[in-house]
């Protein structure tokens, strides 16, 4: 009997052990100085699973059977480590990583990077956040729980065509590389994220630098900069695929591959992507679509890296925004594309009122290791873009096409109703250059850069009522660009002991802008223009103790006028270059389980040009210099940590954003009916206003629950004080104020053979506020009464994303 006991107890033990599950957990460190190394891939051969160390090189990898496993960890620029190791209990490893001499791509992006002891507001997101959020909006939408952030969708869902605005400095003022290359359109100095769908699923790591940042390349940083590395080296095969579908009719289908390191030297990366959506605002409707790929070379002293990325987007117009008075009674109103009949009346909508446009990227990145300390980095690009956007015009003069009015059975005919197509068709090439130099306690970047844009701007009638006019494309203006943009500059980071540290940094940048032809009013445009800009940064950071820093830096900036500024003014009228000097004051405090980072700022402008309501010789809306204007203001960002259950993230800017003495414009309509009926405009000075788009609060929160490994559910909020639309601090033109809230959930399970199983929902709006993010405003007097036309962007109500990630 006892030993019947004995062998049932041995049973269930056995029983109990086979069903046991244990966990492998330890730290990647260089083995050289014993730092953690985040972002190193620790494999178990026998599975398939694949995790990745966090922060301190720390992982884990859960629920695993007793048994045998070979353990693997890769870190590039580092000697591989493996070892077996049996499971019966937890295991905890120590995996010291010899470095190698084998250069990281990495080096590609050091020279244009803010590094931690950098005396500059930033910040940072890694994979793993861009990964969380990325459920199909465009990239904007990732970067808005970032501190001073706002965001825009025309057609109200965050796909299709969207803005983003730091500090109130929109994506013209906003300096964005990819790779170190300059991404705004040269001309119009905007960016347009919608000409690259879907490009979160490339990127690894997003710096966000608010104020004037660093030198870097293309467009100024005029108040920001965004700087997007797109996908690390991963050195096992993959492939992933990623599919999410919601409101509006959503659907994202993206897929991700990579061969791995192949012969140690070499790797080939991809990516796929289809995004559609109907959008939230009538016939809003996005068909995008991109592609990736990337080859690399990896040396003992060299890494040589060719991308290719393109995108073309489809899209409906919802640019026009919809009257003020529509927002309570039809939300969703979209006038684009309107067909009238000569009564006024309308007769339907024109279908093909989109925006078609494709956009190519072709850079090659060379790495050479001169030492363990220095390298250089020789980066050569190519852009392509082409595309148009087709309007349907309703009951146009003959004559504003540069055409001749037609007589039928005997009656002149002046206008016309037509279809007509605007395009643009541009290349943009050049080659940047870094030398970098890492002895510790010293850190010096030289950089130059030039680049070329050629530009062309033309226009087609492409269809007539007239079939005189509409058997032929008929091209009624034609314009060109030419911009070439150069610079040279050096930086230093000089460590005096571990507490304190100066950076220095000088940039020169030289532009020489010829415009030529015709614009679409049929007025020639040729001129040209030549600026040398000195831009000087210096600052200084002191780490107090492991716990708290202090930082301070002043930086100027310069920007040129793009080319509708120069288009729009009148002959003989002089538009002024910008300049800001940018004041950062920061505290840092970190300890176990709170962070707290606060910094004021002052951006002090000479000569910003704003929209004042002042028109041109042709009625068109001008931007015109105002000498005085500031920001000025706090940012704070706090994060919790609570038994390693709960984080909770805050951020919070209260600024206030002033033109120091403006003056309005007002049109006089019964100006244009009699010419006697003067003045032109009314004008009236208004003094100390608020800039336009510019909220005094910003504020977000997003308070994430982990109640188990691998399952998250964090509720994101986000408040954007009052907006005025324009700059006469008017409340009648502005947006109201808004609070909206976001729900998320976001599970990971390791399935065998698969390093990865994901789940994501997001329901956004969940309390269905209404709201608008953006507007434009247009004031005139007729008959000693004052009138408007507006049109506001409505954002969608509550909707939904969900999505399924399997990555092998």
């Amino acid at each position: 009997m006892k030993k019947k006991n004995i062998l049932t107890f041995l049973s269930l033990l056995f029983t109990l052990s086979a069903f046991a599950q244990y966990q492998i957990s330890g730290t990647v460190t260089n083995k050289d100085n014993g730092e953690g190394l985040p972002g190193a891939n620790i494999s178990l051969k026998e599975t398939g699973i694949v995790v990745v160390s966090g922060e301190n090189g720390f992982f884990s990898v859960n629920d695993l059977k007793p048994g045998t496993y070979t353990v693997k960890a890769d870190y590039i620029g580092f000697v591989s480590w493996e070892k077996k190791v049996t499971v019966h209990t937890d295991v905890q490893l120590d995996m010291q990583l010899e470095p190698r001499v084998f250069l990281a791509e990495e080096v590609i992006i050091t020279a244009t990077k803010a590094h931690e002891k950098t005396p500059l507001t930033f910040t940072n997101l890694d994979e793993d956040q861009i990964n969380r959020e990325n459920t199909g909006k465009d990239l904007p939408y990732l970067l808005s729980s970032s501190p001073s952030t706002v965001v825009t969708s025309d057609a109200g869902t965050g796909v299709g065509y969207t803005g983003i605005r730091i500090r109130g400095t929109d994506l013209t003022g906003i300096n964005v590389t990819l790779n170190g290359v300059p991404v705004n359109d040269a001309e119009s100095q905007n960016v347009f994220f919608v000409d690259l769908p879907d490009l979160a699923s490339s990127a690894d790591e997003i710096q966000i630098q608010r104020g004037v940042g660093t030198s870097s390349n293309g467009a100024a940083s005029f108040g920001a900069s965004i700087n997007i590395k797109t996908d690390k080296f991963m050195p096992h095969v993959y492939l992933e695929l990623n599919n999410a579908a919601g409101s509006f009719g959503t659907i994202k289908n993206t897929m991700k591959f990579g061969s791995g390191l192949i012969k140690g030297k070499f790797s080939i990366d991809g990516r796929l992507s289809f995004l559609n959506s109907k959008g939230f605002v009538d016939r809003a409707t996005a068909r995008m679509k991109s592609m990736y790929l990337a080859s690399a070379f990896y040396g003992k002293k060299d890494v040589v890296k060719l991308i290719y990325l393109h995108g073309t987007e489809k899209t409906y117009q919802a640019w026009y925004g919809i009257p003020k008075d529509s927002l309570e009674t039809n939300r969703t109103y979209n006038p684009a594309g309107s067909i009238y009949d000569t009564g006024g009346n309308l007769l339907g909508y024109y279908d093909n009122q989109i925006d078609n446009y494709e956009q190519t990227y072709l850079q090659l990145h060379y790495a050479h290791q001169f030492s363990d300390r220095t390298n250089l980095i020789t980066t050569v690009f190519y852009t392509k873009g082409k595309g148009y956007y087709e309007n349907y015009k309703n009951h146009k003069k003959f004559s504003d096409y540069g055409m001749n009015d037609t007589v039928i059975g005997g009656d002149t005919i002046t206008r016309i109703s037509l279809i007509e197509q605007k395009w643009l068709d541009n290349d943009f090439y050049g080659i940047n250059m870094y030398l970098n130099y890492d002895a510790g306690n010293l850190r010096l970047n030289f950089g130059a850069g030039w680049n070329q844009y050629l530009g062309d701007h033309y226009g087609k009638v492409i269809w007539a009522q007239i079939a005189r006019y509409g058997d032929y494309d008929r091209e009624w203006y034609s314009g060109t660009g030419n911009k070439m943009d150069m610079n040279i500059f050096a930086k230093a980071n000089y460590a005096f002991n571990k507490h304190i540290s100066l950076f220095a940094d000088i940039q020169l940048r030289a532009i020489h802008y010829k415009i030529g032809g015709t614009d679409d009013n049929l007025k020639d445009v040729t001129q040209q223009h030549t600026y040398t800009f000195f831009n000087p940064k210096a600052g200084v950071f002191y780490q107090v103790n492991k716990q708290h820093k202090l930082y301070f830096s002043a930086a100027v900036a310069h920007r040129e006028p793009n080319r509708s500024v120069f288009l729009d003014a009148d002959p003989g009228q002089e538009v002024k270059q910008e300049r800001l000097i940018d004041y950062e004051l920061g505290y840092g405090l970190q300890t176990t389980l709170f962070s707290l980072d606060a910094n004021l700022f002052y951006m002090d402008y000479k000569n910003q040009l704003v929209l004042t309501g002042k028109i041109n010789n042709v009625g068109a809306p001008i931007m015109t210099n105002v000498s005085d204007s500031y920001r000025a203001g706090i940012e704070m960002v706090a994060g919790f940590s609570l038994f390693k259950i709960v984080d909770w993230n805050l951020n919070a800017t209260f600024s206030q954003n002033k033109i120091s003495d403006f003056t309005e414009y007002v049109d006089n309509w019964n100006y244009w009916d009699d010419p006697e009926n003067e003045p032109y405009q009314y004008e009236k000075n208004l003094g100390r206003t608020d800039i336009s788009f510019s909220p005094d609060w910003v504020a977000g929160s997003n308070l994430g629950v982990t109640p188990f490994k691998g399952f998250t559910v964090a509720l994101v909020t986000s408040y954007v004080g009052r907006q005025y639309i324009d700059n006469t601090s008017n409340s009648e033109r502005s947006l109201d104020p808004y609070l909206v809230n976001n729900l998320r959930f976001f599970y990971k399970i390791h399935v065998k053979h698969m390093r990865s199983l994901e789940f994501l929902l997001s329901l956004n709006n969940i309390f269905n506020e209404q709201y608008e993010t953006n507007a434009w405003v247009y004031r005139y007097v007729y008959d000693g009464t004052e009138g408007e036309l507006n049109g506001y962007f409505p954002q969608a109500g509550f909707n939904f994303m969900a999505g399924i990630n399997l990555k092998f």
